[in-house]
């Protein structure tokens, strides 16, 4: 059963053609575009890239990096009993090899037709359709929380959620989260030669916006740099602990998008920021958009 804290609107499945551009979009405006088209490509989504994933496999980007050799979260033995939040869940791959190293995961996703990929596959855990930045939990009710490229390449204000994640995390509580590498943004999204040559300025941050006829936003991704990131994770009340940048290893020959061994051997395309609770006072979210 998925819960639902947010209504479900099934209109915001409804498809659009849709051109490509870079200009400003806002925390409801990139929610409400964002869920629209996970709803919509969720199915195509799973079947591309669900082998690869796995039904029960936890990894944390296109490279192929397996939290069973990463150990991110901790040793698997340490995680018997933990309560964790995946946040971002899609099919929730990630929380079911959780659930079958004894830990009580949760999966929350935006997107109620991803979590529907996950009733498919099945698992005895929760799954929780509710968006990132107002998680529907109480103050200190998770030992973990992390998120394999789910949430914060999406949303417009990243300190919403970190400040969310920090708040259900209980004292000295990790957050591992893996999104696009920044230095991505610089390049175009190509896999072959033409990907390997700086086409844009990486300190641009203007979001990535695909709208309709109409103007409306109906896909946003936003760009932080290394450095937004690790001030983001600070203010929002976390301790950076590692930032680890895997390798595209020689087993991988998938190409999709802009992934390839051609260009995943010669720049970075994922950043994975491990990070914990710090139980310094955090200031108040003053400057930070929620329009």
């Amino acid at each position: 059963m998925i819960q639902e804290p947010e209504a479900y609107d099934p209109d915001n499945a409804v498809d659009s053609s849709s051109e490509a551009t870079r200009r400003d979009a806002g925390v409801a405006e990139s929610a409400r575009a964002n869920r629209g088209w996970w709803d919509r490509n969720a199915d195509e989504y799973q079947v591309e890239h669900g082998t690869f994933l796995g039904d029960d496999r936890f990894v944390w980007g296109p490279e192929g990096l397996d939290e069973v050799e990463a150990e991110l979260l901790g040793p698997p033995e340490e995680l018997k009993g933990k309560e964790v939040l995946e946040i971002g869940a899609g099919a929730a791959q990630c929380a079911r090899w959780l659930a079958a190293q004894g830990a009580r995961p949760v999966a929350l996703d935006l997107s109620h037709r991803q979590l529907q990929h996950a009733l498919r596959i099945g698992g005895s855990f929760p799954l929780v359709c509710a968006d990132a930045g107002a998680l529907p939990f109480a103050d200190g009710s998770f030992d973990l929380a992390c998120s394999a490229y789910g949430a914060l390449p999406f949303v417009a204000d990243p300190r919403l959620v970190l400040r969310e994640v920090r708040r259900v995390l209980r004292p000295g509580g990790r957050f591992v989260f893996s999104v696009t590498h920044p230095i991505r943004w610089a390049f175009p999204d190509e896999p072959g030669p033409e990907g390997l040559s700086v086409s844009g300025s990486y300190f641009d941050r203007t979001p990535y916006v695909e709208q309709d006829e109409q103007g409306r936003a109906v896909y946003v991704e936003h760009h932080r740099t290394i450095g937004d990131r690790v001030r983001d994770i600070v203010a929002s009340g976390f301790r950076l602990v590692d930032l680890v940048e895997p390798e595209w290893p020689v087993w991988n020959t998938s190409e999709w998008g802009g992934w390839s061994p051609l260009r995943g051997g010669l720049i970075p395309g994922t950043a994975i920021f491990v990070c914990e609770r710090s139980e310094m006072a955090v200031p108040p979210a003053e400057g930070w958009r929620r329009d």
